[in-house]
C-alpha cells in the first residue's frame, strides 16, 4: 500500500539492485528508493540504471570510513519506512565489512584491528562473524531493527557453507545466535589480543535485552551449491565427464 524501499550490502550489491530496478519497470510496479553499498570497483556498469537506488561504495575485506557512512545512509533509509511500506533487503558476501556502524564505546580502527588480526589468525567465517556481530549496531538483527515496515523480504547471494542467514553479512536481519562470552572465546582461541574498548564492550554484554528483531521473509537466491550445480550441468551439456 505504501512505499518500496530497498536496502542492500555486498560485492554483488548494484548487479542484485539492476535486477529489482529491471524486474519493477517491466511489471510496472511503481518506484523505487533506498540505498545499497558495495565493494569499490563494483558499482554500476555503463548502461545500467537503478533509479533513485543510490549506489555506494566503500571498503573490503576491511571496513574503512566509507564503510560508516553507508551503514548510516542505509539505516537512514531503514528508519524512514513507514507501517505500509515494502523493505527489500539484497545481501550479498563482503556485507560485512561494507556495512558498518559500530556498537556505542567501539570505534573504527577497533573493528579494522579485530578484522585484520582474525583475518591472519584463519578463523574461518562463522567465528569472524560471530565477533563481528557483537561489535555492531547495524549486524546481529540491528538493520531489522531499524526497519519501519512491516512487511521486509530479503534476497540473499550465500557465501557461506551453511547459506545460513545468520553469517551472510553477519546476519543484520537475523537475531545473533551467540554470545559475548562466545565472541570473548573466540578471540582467546584465535590468539587475537582486543583493543581495550572491545575487551570492555564483550565483557559486558550490551546486546542482551535488545529488543526482538521483527520477522523477515528471507530467500537464498543463489549461492555455492547453485554455482556448483551450474558448472556441472554446463560442463555435462559440452560432453564432460562430471
Amino acid at each position: 500500500a505504501g512505499r518500496t524501499l530497498v536496502v542492500g550490502a555486498g560485492k554483488a550489491a548494484a548487479a542484485m539492485a539492476v535486477a529489482v530496478a529491471r524486474h519493477w519497470r517491466r511489471q510496472d510496479l511503481g518506484p523505487l528508493a533506498g540505498a545499497v553499498v558495495t565493494r569499490y570497483g563494483h558499482g554500476l556498469r555503463p548502461g545500467e540504471e537503478v533509479g533513485a537506488i543510490a549506489v555506494l561504495e566503500a571498503g573490503h575485506p576491511v571496513p574503512d570510513a566509507a564503510s560508516v557512512a553507508a551503514g548510516a545512509r542505509i539505516l537512514g533509509v531503514a528508519r524512514s519506512a513507514g507501517p505500509d511500506d515494502l523493505c527489500l533487503a539484497l545481501l550479498s558476501g563482503g556485507a560485512s565489512s561494507l556495512l558498518v556502524q559500530p556498537a556505542a564505546g567501539v570505534t573504527l580502527a577497533d573493528k579494522q584491528a579485530i578484522t585484520r588480526r582474525l583475518l591472519a589468525s584463519g578463523a574461518p567465517i562463522q567465528e569472524i562473524n560471530a565477533v563481528r556481530r557483537r561489535l555492531s549496531a547495524i549486524k546481529g538483527g540491528g538493520l531489522a531493527r531499524a526497519i519501519g515496515a512491516r512487511h521486509i523480504l530479503a534476497f540473499a547471494i550465500s557465501d557461506v557453507p551453511s547459506d545460513d542467514f545468520a553469517d551472510i553479512g553477519s546476519g543484520p536481519l537475523s537475531p545473533d545466535p551467540g554470545t559475548a562470552a562466545g565472541a570473548l572465546a573466540i578471540l582467546q582461541r584465535r590468539g587475537v589480543e582486543p583493543p581495550p574498548a572491545v575487551a570492555r564492550l564483550l565483557a559486558g554484554d550490551p546486546v542482551t535485552g535488545c529488543a526482538p528483531v521483527p520477522p523477515v521473509t528471507a530467500r537464498i537466491v543463489a549461492s555455492a551449491a547453485t554455482a556448483t550445480a551450474a558448472v556441472a550441468a554446463a560442463a555435462r551439456d559440452a560432453g564432460w565427464p562430471v
